[in-house]
């Protein structure tokens, strides 16, 4: 059996930051990521991302990834499994992990869960055509396999992720035949949708998708308006011939091994669904387990990196491996996911929160 002082279960953005910032204040870290490859989302993110310096503001996702995970490979204090997905947390602290077709066991001090979260998807007539894809699941193909989705795609959602992956996909070729959403507004950043106003995209506000159609792929989609209790409006079917729907309809957090453990749970619509109750410092009600990202509420990838940043330092300092200038750094962190919520684009996130973060530190 493998031990070690922290082990960070996820090597996305936020799994990265804690691995890091808890191995440079002198920690031993195991940090194991199911994929073959590190970097999570950021892998795929062509945008430059917003905030401040910080926060990489003007880097592109896919740099920001190549300085966290060299910067994990340059510390020694970091042990990198890839290949790797946790099957089970049991009560006496032993993690069952499958690491390249080997059954493995590890004991660690305390645990980091930082497995991010899964695609939403919709429910109509045809949802399991070829041709229908999770966002996710496009900018793979496209921004990791060089691979095109298709000629002409309809996206569904004009969130964050719906406006960007729309604009990436019109970067690559593809003719983006409309966006469709279902709120009365569009709730992603309006500098990309403007981006895509001027390219002739037009978005749909107030409508869904009716049904796909196609035989053996998709050829298109009816889409319908909606009125103001989401209900279809009768004689307001278009249909729009494409071959690619793009879902960005929101992220659910990926908390098996938290509902495992035995972690207090809570249901936050804001935050994408079930999330743990943590403290301030992200520790569960798990006396040794700690989140960070999405797991915790599905965010931006800059407060998950904060979020990592926080959960790294302050489990290392639980350890007895504190830097002298960990209050300074400490501090800065918090105030930097203060400053990340404070927008009222947040308002959402920051009712999400009040819900489950406990008042006091345990």
């Amino acid at each position: 059996m493998m031990t070690t002082e922290i082990l960070v279960i996820g090597a996305g953005p936020a799994g990265l930051m804690a691995a890091i910032h808890a191995a440079e204040a002198g920690a031993q870290v195991l940090l194991v990521e199911r994929a073959d490859r590190l970097g999570g989302q950021l892998i795929k993110q062509t945008h430059k991302f917003f905030g401040s310096k910080a926060e990489y503001a003007g880097e592109r996702g896919i740099e920001i990834a190549e300085k966290l995970i060299t910067a994990s490979q340059e510390n020694s204090g970091i042990t990198t499994w890839k290949n790797a997905a946790v099957l089970g947390i049991y009560p006496d602290g032993v993690v069952t992990i499958s690491h390249n077709d080997e059954f493995c066991t590890v004991k660690p001090n305390k645990i980091i869960i930082a497995t991010g979260a899964s695609e939403k998807t919709m429910a109509f007539p045809n949802n399991d055509l070829p041709g229908i894809y999770g966002a996710g699941a496009v900018q793979t193909l496209m921004n990791v396999h060089g691979v095109l989705p298709g000629k002409r795609l309809l996206m569904v959602g004009a969130g964050n992720i719906g406006v960007i992956v729309a604009y990436q996909l019109l970067q690559a070729g593809v003719e983006v035949a409309g966006i469709v959403e279902a709120g009365p507004q569009v709730g992603g950043y309006r500098v990309h949708a403007a981006k895509l106003q001027r390219h002739g995209v037009p978005i749909y506000t107030s409508h869904s998708v009716k049904k796909a159609h196609g035989s053996s792929s998709l050829e298109g989609v009816t889409i319908c308006k909606l009125d103001e209790n989401w209900q279809p409006i009768e004689g307001s079917d278009q249909y729009i011939p494409v071959d690619g729907l793009c879902l960005a309809v929101g992220l659910s957090p990926l908390t098996e091994l938290l509902w495992q453990a035995g972690c207090e749970m809570k249901y936050a619509g804001e935050l994408g669904g079930y999330v743990p109750l943590r403290d301030a410092n992200l520790k569960t009600t798990h006396a040794d387990i700690y989140v960070a990202g999405d797991v915790s509420g599905v965010e931006e990838a800059s407060a998950a990196m904060v979020e990592g940043k926080i959960a790294g330092l302050y489990v290392a300092s639980v350890l007895g491996h504190q830097r002298d200038s960990f209050t300074k750094d400490f501090q800065a962190a918090k105030s930097q996911l203060n400053a990340l919520r404070s927008g009222p684009a947040s308002a959402k996130i920051c009712s999400g929160l009040s819900k489950v973060v406990l008042e006091e530190a345990q």
